[in-house]
């Protein structure tokens, strides 16, 4: 039986999917904008100014406006606009840390005895989370500051994390972490300007692979319970500026 496809039906499918290129591509640049320390924390976004600078029009980032409060970096004042949120501060900080301990050991727990396939894509993770870690040394070795490199590191230290969530077989962990994620973008305004924390973080994250690729059960949630109370203490130390 041949299927009749509506050309009015995809050309609505094709114009969607457009828009939704756009509003990632413009989430993108005001996200590398917020992080970049540019917009100082309380400043006024104005969308209109922004879709001039972006050549858009205002709807891309009015909607990439809503997806930004949810990460918490901007905030919706009634009849005022949106403003670059405040940095978090130590409570907070500690809360989310708190939620994140939760999920991440809860999830290595549940990826426990892990798989050939898992272990596999952990390693390949972990390698690469390492090469831009390496980058990052260097280029601060050097004095300079790389946001590009930054966030990079930042993304390949997420998508380490996501190979456990990915395999602990539990949907709901995954949405949290996903949600708490977010969150964490506030946390790395703190970092903007260089990771302090590189080559312990490395380290840690091959310690995570070696206990899932061994044979000792509590290892794994031990090795990532560690992982998180280290980032937590340095990164309070960090905002306490010890």
């Amino acid at each position: 039986m041949t299927v009749q496809q509506d050309p009015g039906a995809l050309s609505a499918l094709s114009g969607t999917i457009e828009r939704r290129g756009l509003r990632d591509h413009v989430y993108d640049r005001i996200l590398q904008l917020l992080l970049s320390g540019e917009a100082v924390p309380g400043a006024r976004l104005s969308i209109d100014t922004i879709a001039r600078q972006l050549e858009v029009s205002p709807t891309p980032v009015r909607e990439a406006m809503v997806q930004l409060e949810r990460t918490g970096l901007v905030t919706r004042e009634a009849l005022k606009g949106y403003r670059v949120a405040p940095r978090l501060k130590p409570s907070q900080l500690a809360e989310l840390f708190d939620a994140r301990l939760m999920l991440e050991t809860t999830a290595a727990r549940l990826a426990t005895p892990a798989s050939p396939t898992m272990v596999a894509e952990l390693r390949d993770a972990q390698e690469h989370h390492r090469r831009i870690g390496e980058e990052v040394i260097a280029t601060m070795s050097a004095g300079d500051t790389d946001l590009a490199l930054t966030t990079a590191y930042f993304a390949a230290d997420a998508a380490f994390h996501r190979v456990v969530f990915d395999h602990c077989g539990n949907h709901y962990l995954t949405e949290m972490s996903e949600a708490l994620g977010a969150q964490l973008h506030r946390m790395r305004q703190a970092a903007l300007h260089g990771v302090t924390d590189v080559r312990e973080a490395i380290a840690e994250h091959a310690a995570i692979v070696d206990a899932f690729a061994g044979d000792v059960a509590r290892a794994p949630e031990q090795a990532m319970r560690r992982h998180i109370e280290l980032v937590r203490s340095r990164s309070l130390d960090v905002e306490r500026g010890d």
